[in-house]
C-alpha cells in the first residue's frame, strides 16, 4: 500500500482545509495510508476515529512560512516541510504533497531526494484548461526563470512522459512556446530547442501563447520566468471573466432568466478554470513524486493534490523519464 506524506501545517489557512482533504481522500480511495506531518496537539483532533489507523502523525511545530527565505529550509530540519520530504529520501513515503512555501518544496526535493538522472534542473508542470474535454500540460511554471535549450529539450521530455504514464495519453503531442509558429521564430534559445526537439517523436514545432487555451497540443515547454507569467495571467483572466458575468447578470431580470438557464454552463466553466480541480503542480525531474498545491488551497485541491500524488506513484515515472533521456541523450 502507499504511503503518502503530508506536510499538514503549510497552507495559507493552516491545517484544518489541509486534514479536512486528506480525510476526504482517504474515505474515497483505500489505497494508501498517510503520514500527516505537523503539530499533534493540532493534527489529532481533526482526525475521525475511524480513521487513525490510516493516518500516522509526525509530530513537529517549526512551519516554514511563505515570507521565510527558501535558502533556509535546509537549515531548519525540524520544520513540517524538511520533514516531509525526510520520509520519502528515507523511503519511509512514496510521495509528498505540500501547500506550503514553494521554493522550499523545490530545495528539499532537489536537494535531499536529488534529481533523475540526466535532468538537469528539475521543472515545476501545471494543467490548463482548454476550449476541448482535454488539458494542456504547460511547464515549467516556476522552478527555473534561466534556462538553456538542454533545460527545455529535457522539460518537453519529463513533460511527455507525465502525460503518457500519469494523464494516461497515448501520444502526447508537445510544442514549444514562441512568438510565432514558424521555425525561424523565437529568440537564440528557442531556436537551438528547437533543432534538439526535432529528434523526438510528436513534436509539434513551435507553438504560440493562445495554443495553450485551444489544445493544439498536450505539452508545451517554456522557460520557468515566461510559464509564470502565463499562468499568473491566465487565473487573472479567469477571475476577471468570473466577476464581468456576474455584474452584467446583475443589471437586468432578463439576464438574472438567462442565468437560470444557463446555470449547468455556468458551473462547468467555474470547474474548468477552478484550480482546486487539478490539485497542484508535480516537480518534475525528481526522484520521487513532489505535489506542489497551491498556498489557497482548499479541501478539495488538496484531495485532489494527494490523488495526483497516489497516480504518480503509481506509475513509472521516473524510471520512464530516466530511460527517454537517455534514448535521446544530447551531447554536452
Amino acid at each position: 500500500m502507499l504511503r503518502i506524506a503530508i506536510d499538514a501545517m503549510g497552507g495559507d489557512f493552516g491545517p484544518q482545509p489541509i486534514m479536512e482533504g486528506l480525510i476526504s481522500a482517504l474515505r474515497h480511495n483505500t489505497t494508501f495510508t498517510a503520514i500527516a506531518v505537523g503539530d499533534e496537539k493540532e493534527l489529532k483532533p481533526l482526525i475521525p476515529p475511524y480513521l487513525i489507523d490510516r493516518i500516522e502523525i509526525l509530530h513537529t511545530t517549526d512551519v516554514i512560512s511563505m515570507t521565510d527565505s527558501a535558502t533556509d529550509a535546509l537549515k531548519r530540519k525540524e520544520s513540517t516541510i524538511f520533514k516531509a520530504i525526510e520520509l520519502v529520501k528515507e523511503g519511509k513515503a512514496d510521495a509528498v504533497v505540500s501547500a506550503g512555501h514553494s521554493g522550499a518544496s523545490m530545495s528539499l526535493a532537489t536537494l535531499r531526494i536529488g534529481r533523475i538522472k540526466g535532468v538537469s534542473r528539475p521543472a515545476i508542470a501545471t494543467l490548463m484548461p482548454t476550449s476541448e474535454n482535454q488539458n494542456t500540460l504547460v511547464l515549467d511554471v516556476g522552478a527555473n526563470v534561466d534556462c538553456d535549450a538542454k533545460n527545455l529539450f529535457e522539460f518537453a521530455i519529463m513533460g511527455q512522459v507525465y502525460a503518457q504514464d500519469v494523464l494516461q495519453l497515448d501520444e502526447p503531442l508537445v510544442g514549444l512556446l514562441s512568438n510565432g509558429e514558424e521555425e525561424s521564430k523565437g529568440n537564440e534559445i528557442t531556436k537551438e530547442a528547437f533543432t534538439m526537439l526535432s529528434k523526438i517523436p510528436n513534436f509539434a514545432g513551435n507553438v504560440e501563447g493562445s495554443d495553450v487555451f485551444k489544445g493544439t497540443v498536450d505539452v508545451v515547454v517554456c522557460d520557468g520566468f515566461i510559464g509564470n507569467i502565463l499562468l499568473k495571467t491566465a487565473e487573472g483572466v479567469a477571475d476577471t471573466i468570473g466577476k464581468i458575468i456576474k455584474k452584467d447578470l446583475k443589471r437586468s431580470l432578463i439576464s438574472i432568466a438567462g442565468a437560470v438557464l444557463m446555470r449547468k454552463v455556468f458551473k462547468n466553466l467555474k470547474v474548468r478554470v477552478d484550480y482546486a480541480e487539478y490539485g497542484g503542480a508535480p516537480l518534475l525531474g525528481v526522484k520521487a513524486p513532489v505535489i506542489i498545491a497551491h498556498g489557497k488551497s482548499n479541501n478539495k485541491a488538496i484531495q485532489n493534490a494527494i490523488y495526483q500524488a497516489i497516480n504518480a506513484a503509481s506509475s513509472n515515472l521516473d524510471s520512464d523519464i530516466e530511460e527517454r533521456l537517455k534514448l535521446y541523450a544530447i551531447e554536452k
